[in-house]
């Protein structure tokens, strides 16, 4: 069953604040790593690799859990939990839209070596809520 992003912290998924996505490794270790977001009215979007190591988590087993602190105050936050959907078709235009939204760079070119890009396989992650917690203090 789909949870529903409360309206007093729907901006935190469409300003540019960074999130901490949580997967699990194959042991059942949690791993954490620093994200870039944004929301398309459905699912939060994540762009990553098949080859990274939450790329590899995520087609393994595809629970995850978000969370996102806003900027401007570090007491107002989201967290969510659910299912990820792997896409690859315009994971290469997301990554430099996302990356233009966080950056006033390119990504491969600038940040990461142009050669890159032909050695990975773009994915976008589209986390679809099940469950979502928002501080008690700005809900």
């Amino acid at each position: 069953m789909a949870a529903v992003i409360p309206d007093s912290h729907r901006d935190l998924l469409s300003a540019p604040n960074h999130g901490v996505l949580t997967t699990l490794m194959p042991d059942g270790q949690p791993q954490s790593s620093l994200v870039w977001i944004d929301y398309d009215g459905t699912a939060v979007r994540i762009n990553t690799t098949r080859e990274r190591q939450k790329g590899k988590n995520l087609l393994a087993n595809p629970r995850a859990t978000l969370l996102v602190i806003d900027r401007e105050n570090a007491g107002r936050f989201i967290e969510i939990r659910g299912e990820v959907e792997i896409v690859e078709e315009g994971a290469l235009e997301h990554l430099n839209e996302i990356t233009a939204r966080y950056t006033t760079r390119t990504y491969y070119g600038d940040i990461f070596p142009p050669e890159k890009q032909y050695q990975e396989t773009r994915i976008i992650c589209k986390l679809h809520p099940v469950k979502v917690n928002v501080d008690a203090i700005h809900s």
